[in-house]
């Protein structure tokens, strides 16, 4: 059945992609940052979209629909970006969820999902966030889902929240796939590959190939940042894509980073989906998204459920 679909910090369009992919009509999104609402204009040119803080948003302007999407900035929960308290931004990006209460205090559509680190969990304000859907007559079910188990070929770890206008949570009843290994996306033939030992080039950089190389032969990815010290099988998913570069693929005595495209298909996006030609803006834009394959079974799953 497709029913109509609200994406709020649509970002790229992972959660509106993936609900495309369910069957599903995306009829509003928005997103503060011109560059995404761009993009996802390009990419879903029959929604209606809005370029705003949500915070200011006017509900009553926002169409009708049966599901609302949501992904509240996550910089101010997440292990990689810090959670200090008394930073400004990271308090400002924890506040977002609340778009979320006000959206749904006027529409109440029979289903909400939000998407975010698994420490949102933990947030200070979480309970009482969390009250405040309950309020609303929500009754909120967490799933914390690696997106390797739902079709995408990259290991990252996220929490769904399902919320229903029913009297009990609705646990999802979700399939474990195969896990697609990197290979699946990686072009040897493409790219723009250098001399693995050309001058210049970092020890550090030189160690952890010589570190893949011994775990795991002439073909296998590094990592530019993080803890990966001893490379990674292309034989297995990769590991988050993020919003700066950070995968590089090694062939023998050759290497190069993720193209945009291996990231988009990395991030389980179609490959017809639409990318700007900045490598940099590209990467952000995808490192920011939420990987549509997962959201496409999950929706599917809260169809089966409800």
């Amino acid at each position: 059945m497709s029913l109509k679909v609200i994406d709020l910090f649509a970002g790229a369009g992972g959660f509106s992609t993936g609900a495309t992919l369910a069957g599903h009509q995306v009829v509003w999104a928005a997103n503060h940052w011109p560059d995404a609402v761009e993009w996802h204009s390009k990419n879903h040119p029959g929604a209606l979209h809005v370029c705003q803080d949500l915070h200011q948003a006017d509900w009553s302007q926002v169409p009708a629909h049966d599901i609302m999407l949501a992904s509240p900035c996550c910089q101010g929960h997440s292990k990689a970006r810090g959670k200090a308290k008394g930073n400004p931004q990271h308090d400002a990006s924890r506040s977002t969820a609340w778009a979320v209460v006000s959206a749904a205090e006027y529409h109440r559509p029979p289903v909400v999902v939000v998407e975010n680190v698994p420490e949102f969990l933990d947030w200070q304000l979480y309970r009482p966030w969390e009250l405040a859907m309950n309020a609303l007559g929500y009754s909120v079910s967490p799933h914390i889902i690696d997106a390797a188990d739902l079709g995408a070929p990259q290991n990252r770890i996220r929490m769904f929240l399902v919320l229903t206008q029913s009297d009990a949570p609705l646990l999802l009843n979700l399939p474990k796939m195969t896990h697609k290994p990197a290979s699946s996306f990686i072009d040897f033939d493409a790219g723009n590959w250098q001399p693995v030992e050309k001058p210049g080039r970092a020890e550090a950089t030189l160690e952890r190939v010589r570190a893949g190389r011994a775990a795991h032969g002439e073909r296998f990815l590094i990592s530019y940042y993080g803890n990966t010290k001893t490379g990674r099988s292309i034989h297995r998913p990769i590991g988050t894509i993020t919003t700066r570069d950070r995968w590089a693929i090694v062939d023998g005595d050759r290497m190069r980073m993720l193209s945009r495209w291996e990231c988009r298909d990395a991030m389980s996006f179609p490959q017809t989906y639409q990318l700007p030609s900045n490598h940099r803006l590209a990467v952000h834009l995808l490192g920011n998204a939420v990987c549509p394959e997962p959201v496409k079974q999950i929706l599917q799953a809260v169809e089966a459920a409800a």
